[in-house]
C-alpha cells in the first residue's frame, strides 16, 4: 500500500517537537499517547527494548516520568521525508531526577507516522540513545 502524504514538512516537524516533545516534557500523558496509533511500536534499539501497543507505551511513559522531575528535549535537527510519512530527529534530552542528579543523552528518533481516525499518528518509532535506557 503506498503512502498518501497528509502532513506537510513542517507540519512533520511540528507534530515531532510541539505535539509529542513538548508534551513529553510537560509530562502530559493523555496527549503523550494521542500521538499513536492503538497499534504503535516504540523501539529503543540501542536497548534491544521494545512496547508494542498503546498500553505498553503508556506504562513506559507513566514510569518514565515517575523517574524524572525534569524532562527537557532540546537542540534539534530534523530530517524529513513528507512523502513517505517520515521524520528523524537528533537532540539532547536532558534528565533531572529528584536528588538532583543530571543525565544527558544525545538521542537520535525515526518516527514513521501514518493516517487514521483523528489525523496521522507515530505507527512505528525507533529511539538510538548514547546511555542507558531510561524508558525501560
Amino acid at each position: 500500500m503506498q503512502y498518501e502524504p497528509t502532513l506537510t514538512r513542517a507540519e512533520l516537524i511540528d507534530f515531532a517537537l510541539n505535539k509529542y516533545f513538548a508534551r513529553v516534557d510537560a509530562k502530559d500523558l493523555e496527549a503523550v499517547l494521542d500521538c499513536f496509533h492503538e497499534t504503535a511500536l516504540f523501539c529503543i534499539q540501542t536497548a534491544f527494548t521494545r512496547h508494542s501497543g498503546k498500553a505498553e507505551i503508556r506504562r513506559m511513559f507513566e514510569d518514565f516520568f515517575a523517574a524524572y522531575d525534569t524532562i527537557i528535549h532540546r537542540d534539534f535537527t530534523c530530517t524529513v521525508d513528507a512523502a513517505n510519512g517520515r521524520i528523524s530527529a537528533c537532540f539532547t534530552a536532558e534528565l533531572h531526577d529528584a536528588q538532583g542528579q543530571v543525565t544527558l543523552l544525545e538521542n537520535t528518533n525515526f518516527w514513521r507516522l501514518r493516517p487514521g481516525p483523528g489525523g496521522a499518528k507515530f505507527q512505528e518509532v525507533y529511539v538510538y540513545m548514547s546511555g542507558a535506557n531510561p524508558l525501560v
